[in-house]
């Protein structure tokens, strides 16, 4: 397989490709650079391409650059008053309090 060839990867790993590219694109990365940032995600996440072997079920990823974050992270939080973000983390502390 010519290094670049898509063809070993499933249907749902072109579709995450595409829509972490458009991600990418909306915030002004070129397309080209979109696409190759999209597949190191791809790959990053489910290990590369299909592996021989069935189905692929019973094989989770774990999608850890889904949970990478970023610098946008967190501008919401600290947007509103520091009241408010206290608030908050007394009701979550208390629910989670209750549930045991």
């Amino acid at each position: 397989m010519p290094q670049g060839d898509k063809s070993k990867y499933t249907v749902k790993q072109e579709r995450k490709a595409d829509h972490i590219a458009e991600g990418y694109e909306k915030r002004g990365v070129k397309k080209k650079e979109a696409e190759r940032r999209a597949w190191a995600t791809v790959n990053k996440d489910d290990g590369g391409g299909k592996k021989p072997g069935g189905s692929g079920r019973g094989r989770s990823t774990g999608n850890p650059a889904a949970h990478k974050g970023g610098k946008l992270g967190g501008k919401a939080s600290a947007a509103r008053p520091a009241a408010a973000r206290s608030a908050s983390a007394r009701k979550a502390a208390a629910t989670r309090k209750r549930r045991g």
